[in-house]
Formats: C-alpha cells, structure tokens, sequence
C-alpha cells in the first residue's frame, strides 16, 4: 500500500470508528441535550467516513465499485443521524 493510501486509510478508521464511540456515549447522556451533543458528533463523524470514502474512490486508489456499496452504507447512516439529531431537537424544544 503506498503512502497516500496508508494515510488515507487511516482517517477513514478514525473517523468510522469514532461514529459508533460516540453514539454508545450519547446512550449514557447526562440529559437531553448532552444526547444531542454527541449524536451531533457521531453525525460529523459520519460525514467525515462518506468523505474519506468517496476520496478513496476518486483518487482510484480503491476501484469505486469494490467501495459503493459501503460508501452508500455510509450516506443511509448520515440520513439517519440528521434525522435523529432533528427529531431529538424538536422533541427538545417542545418539552
């Protein structure tokens, strides 16, 4: 593996890893608003795997086929923290 893709990969761990981390934190929230917090957190670090993802696809250094189905895993679970983070805001402010 060359250097570029060394590097790469290793954000895409961090950043994927980091997703989960976070949500079992947000599962332990001291409140309301510390949930939200860390969702929000899961959900930049969503966007952050869909990034590196897509990178790796378009720099050809994973064929774009071999990585699509985990890159469009990856954007059902950005979809899917929006709207838990949106849902959990407006329950929030209706309370």
């Amino acid at each position: 593996m060359n250097e570029s893709a060394t590097i790469l990969s290793k954000q895409l761990l961090r950043s994927g890893t980091s997703i989960g981390a976070n949500l079992e934190e947000a599962e332990a929230g001291q409140s309301r608003a510390d949930f939200v917090s860390k969702c929000v957190i899961a959900l930049k670090k969503a966007r952050e795997t869909h990034y590196w993802l897509r990178l790796l696809g378009e720099t050809n250094l994973v064929t774009v086929d071999k990585i699509a189905p985990i890159t469009q895993e990856a954007k059902e679970i950005v979809a899917i923290l929006t709207s838990i983070v949106k849902n959990s805001r407006n329950n929030m402010a209706e309370d």
